[in-house]
């Protein structure tokens, strides 16, 4: 039965990948070409004075060889670049070289040179974690970038660069698509700009091409990434100040056969930091929706700077406050007074690229006073195992799970099989009151075809949350995580939160037994901080959480 099960699994995963996705699967595990270790072609005359600074992260390199990654800490010296021992994304995070670009990278630049070196020799073409398509693309832009802030690249990696933007072409990411893809033409577009001559008019123009079709499938018309994930979304919108940054470098003669790519990129930027705004909470970090955690991302604020220094400014359409419906997305943001709500009532993600998704249909996370307080639980690994299931799954998301199944068939680290797809959404605004209510489908696929409704009642100092489950069930269970900070108290079928600052709102439920339970909230890779989550057994299929304050 269990083989079964996971052939069902794959069956509806495959499905819903394009054509390209399935042979580029299987030409990247037969085809391994042989890489091009011929001269390099010349560099071209940038206008280096034209780089403005970018988007930073937090210093990753802590000595001349000891890095700190997903908050572990490990010595080049004892575990080498490609050591089985730790984990992939920590190897991968190692090849990327974002040290070279960090906040006060100037001051580490006698480290980074020796670090340039010893990679190239120590991780010859082709071999390696290093030379996989993703760290390779983050690597080639990482030394561009640390070179137009006026770094001198040796003649050994500016030989090397030219290497690995080759095997980049022949290594292009279409079995995933999505955020690789994006990142492999990211690194052909700084490459093809920063050599010259027919080779690299090659690179440039590959890059142009798949960005001329990615850009419009991947950002949509409300300025969303389409992976549906904010910490994704920072990442995609950084890299798209990069390439206005570096086609600012470019001399005007050259600047023609770049002008649709930019055109695409300015034409979207404005409406992609509003919606980067849109879904950041007032303590100015971004929500917990599908893959999320900080740290990976520039912080927000970061990125809205870089916008400035570039020219370009948020298009929010109106003022946070209020409710924004980010439609193309499927997010609602509702701030009035102290309390901020942002609700999931969208799809999980585009259907042949799923796997930063997780089953959170119709959750929510809250903020009051600028203090998180009902918030989902976040992301700390990419490996496998029960943790990263946990992580993805309903039950770690303020929703409702049914007969201990997800609400979307989240599988293994990145798959998804069947989806929950959001119907009968309503936004009514009267007065100071707002309903918005909206159900899925994602429990259809059970023996009792159970279809799950929510309506949230936002009206002046109370919020309503009701929970109606249709259809046949065994168990049925609506959970609301809290964040670390608060204390929740219980007593009965009511209670009240505290928050660090003295503030407090007061809760009760209908229709329910309920329990405190500890739960773990994962903010960053690598973290699990205890809390508490309210766990509530609906009696009749239905259940009220009412919160005041």
């Amino acid at each position: 039965m269990a083989d079964m099960r996971r052939l069902a699994l794959y069956a509806h995963t495959i499905r819903h990948m394009k054509p390209r996705q399935i042979a580029g699967r299987v030409g990247m595990r037969i085809i391994r070409p042989s890489p091009d270790i011929s001269a390099a072609p010349a560099v071209r005359e940038l206008h280096a004075g034209a780089w403005r600074e970018p988007a930073r992260l937090a210093p990753s390199m802590t000595g001349p060889v000891r890095f700190r990654f997903l908050n572990e800490i490990r010595d080049l010296d004892e575990i080498g670049w490609d050591d089985p021992q730790t984990p992939l994304l920590w190897r991968y995070n190692l090849h990327y070289f974002d040290d070279l670009v960090a906040q006060n990278a100037k001051s580490r630049t006698f480290w980074h040179v020796p670090l340039i070196l010893r990679w190239i020799a120590q991780n010859p073409p082709g071999q390696g974690t290093g030379w996989d398509p993703y760290p390779t693309s983050l690597r080639i832009v990482n030394w561009i970038m640390w070179a137009l802030e006026g770094n001198e690249l040796p003649a050994e990696a500016i030989h090397s660069l030219a290497v690995q933007t080759r095997w980049l072409m022949r290594r292009l990411e279409w079995h995933l698509l999505g955020n690789h893809l994006f990142a492999n033409a990211k690194a052909l577009v700084f490459a093809g700009l920063f050599f010259a001559g027919d080779e690299a008019e090659r690179w440039l123009q590959k890059g142009l091409s798949i960005f001329a079709r990615e850009i419009p499938e991947q950002i949509l018309p409300d300025g969303g990434h389409f992976e549906l994930s904010p910490m994704y979304h920072a990442i995609i919108l950084k890299d798209m100040f990069d390439l206005i940054n570096i086609l600012n470098c470019v001399p005007a003669g050259q600047r023609n056969v770049m002008a649709p790519l930019r055109a695409a990129a300015e034409s979207r930027l404005p409406g992609m930091l509003g919606w980067l705004s849109v879904m950041t909470h007032p303590d100015g970090e971004i929500a917990f929706f599908n893959d999320a955690a900080f740290g990976i991302a520039p912080r927000p604020e970061e990125i809205h700077a870089y916008g400035k220094r570039l020219g370009i400014a948020a298009d929010l359409k109106g003022d946070v406050q209020g409710i924004i419906h980010l439609r193309d997305s499927g997010y609602i943001r509702i701030n009035s007074g102290p309390v901020c709500l942002f609700l999931d009532v969208g799809r999980v993600g585009p259907d042949y690229i799923p796997g930063h998704a997780h089953a959170d249909t119709l959750s929510f996370e809250l903020s009051f006073s600028g203090q998180r307080v009902i918030v989902n639980s976040g992301i700390s690994q990419y490996g496998d195992g029960p943790r990263r299931l946990y992580q993805r799954s309903t039950a770690a998301h303020n929703t409702v799970e049914i007969d201990d199944e997800n609400s979307s068939e989240v599988w293994d680290s990145f798959r998804v099989a069947r989806r929950a797809r959001p119907v009968d959404l309503s936004i009514v605004e009267t007065g100071d009151e707002v309903l918005v209510s909206c159900a899925h489908d994602g429990y259809q696929r059970l023996v009792g075809q159970v279809t799950h409704r929510r309506l949230w009642r936002f009206a002046g100092r109370s919020l309503e949350i009701v929970d109606r489950i249709e259809g046949e069930t065994r168990k049925a269970v609506v959970r609301f995580h809290f964040h670390p900070t608060v204390r929740p108290v219980l007593k009965e079928k009511a209670g009240r939160l505290e928050m660090p600052g003295g503030e407090k709102m007061e809760w009760r439920i209908e229709g329910g037994d309920c329990a405190l339970m500890k739960s773990e909230y994962y903010p960053e890779f690598g973290i699990s901080v205890s809390t508490h989550c309210l766990v509530i057994a609906p009696v009749s299929s239905h259940s009220r959480f009412m919160l005041s304050w």
